[in-house]
């Protein structure tokens, strides 16, 4: 594999690169952002920032120029997005959108359901949630319980979702739900837009130990579900299901840069507390810079699968599995560097980062449980890559 980059290449990351000096609401590379009042404020600061991106082409440059984007291939899909994270941009709040919403309609959606929704994704006009995840249907996904019954001119709505980011501030949800009772259960789910604003939707914040409220349930009452809000053919929502899945557990350029700033940051604390001289923690942080390292040619791997025209496969599991048990390995190893202060929040004084460290651990907590959880993924490695049968029970 040839990781020099073409001429082509070089220049268009020296062009994004340039344009993120010049537009930056805050300085390249600066480090976090302020903390907002509330959520509701980070949302409205987001919308702003994604549609001047989107002004400059530099949202979904993947996507065809007719919804908005530049026609790009794989590789300078990720080199955008590498390079928003290295600059430390502030975070796309319509990422869902772009990342997973937006491929799954331009590869199941019709014209006309293009037209209507892609166009307004990029530049956060709307913003789009994921319904995927339920009480009884977490890590068994295809065990979806809300139900959409046929009626006239569509279908009625009911049930539950849960674990939805940005649900109380997003205006559609990609929503599956069971459609037929009566044949296997993945035969028997379809995929709908829904509008989060129609009647009969109500979303209810969750706390996170973070002490924040990203995740969301959301209650489905009787919700009339139009004809042209069905997203693939009747009864294959569990295809259009895996496509959106596929995208979300491939390549993952952002967390890898995080993960490398992450480091970054953690060698100067610790040479700031003199933790290389620890016989306990001096390998421990040899170990998190090998597995950034490791992290970050398992990305490069995908990436080059993915520019050759082939699909991440189920190798995109073994991505997701491996940075996530690694990114707990990382923040274990900060709060061992943090020593006596690793208690500390936002507020405490002599708190090295200010309460960020603290957040950040609590934060990557949930990575083995996201985008499905490492148990499903060694599923599907040991069943899809390895060949090794089920267990009949």
């Amino acid at each position: 594999m040839d990781l020099t980059p073409t001429p082509e290449e070089a220049a268009f990351r020296a062009e994004v690169r340039e344009w993120l000096r010049d537009n930056l609401p805050w300085g390249y590379g600066k480090g976090l952002p302020p903390r907002f009042d509330d959520l509701a404020e980070e949302v409205a600061f987001g919308r702003e920032w994604q549609a001047k991106l989107a002004e400059g082409r530099w949202v979904g440059v993947g996507w065809p120029e007719a919804y908005g984007g530049r026609g790009a291939g794989a590789v300078e899909h990720f080199i955008v997005i590498e390079e928003l994270a290295r600059a430390r941009a502030p975070e796309l709040v319509g990422r869902i959108g772009i990342n997973l919403v937006g491929p799954t309609l331009l590869g199941h959606g019709t014209d006309a359901q293009k037209q209507r929704w892609l166009t307004e994704i990029l530049p956060a006009r709307q913003i789009w949630c994921q319904l995927f995840s339920e009480p009884g249907a977490g890590s068994d996904l295809a065990a979806v319980a809300t139900k959409a019954q046929r009626t006239e001119g569509g279908w009625i709505l009911d049930g539950q979702k849960v674990w939805t980011s940005y649900a109380q501030f997003a205006d559609w949800g990609l929503c599956l739900a069971r459609t037929n009772p009566d044949v296997a259960k993945q035969q028997g789910i379809s995929a709908f837009a829904i509008d989060m604003r129609a009647p009969g939707v109500e979303v209810r914040p969750l706390r996170q130990i973070t002490d924040e409220a990203e995740f969301n349930e959301v209650f489905f009452s009787e919700v009339f579900v139009p004809d042209e809000q069905l997203i693939g053919p009747e009864h294959e929502g569990w295809r259009v299901a895996n496509s959106t899945l596929t995208h979300e557990r491939g390549v993952n350029p952002r967390q890898l840069v995080i993960h490398i700033q992450l480091l970054e940051e953690l060698l100067r604390l610790a040479e700031e507390a003199g933790a290389f001289d620890d016989p306990r923690l001096a390998p421990r942080l040899g170990q998190a810079a090998a597995e950034v390292r490791l992290f970050q040619l398992h990305n490069w791997r995908t990436l080059s699968r993915v520019a050759k025209g082939q699909p991440p496969g189920p190798e995109g599991s073994a991505l997701k599995l491996y940075w996530s048990e690694m990114s707990k390995r990382l923040h274990e190893t900060v709060m061992a560097v943090l020593a006596e202060t690793a208690p500390l929040w936002f507020g405490a004084t002599e708190n090295p980062g200010g309460g960020t460290w603290q957040r950040s651990w609590l934060y990557y907590q949930a990575s083995s449980i996201w985008a499905g959880t490492n148990e499903i993924q060694r599923n599907i490695l040991s069943e899809r890559v390895l060949g090794l049968p089920r267990d009949p029970k």
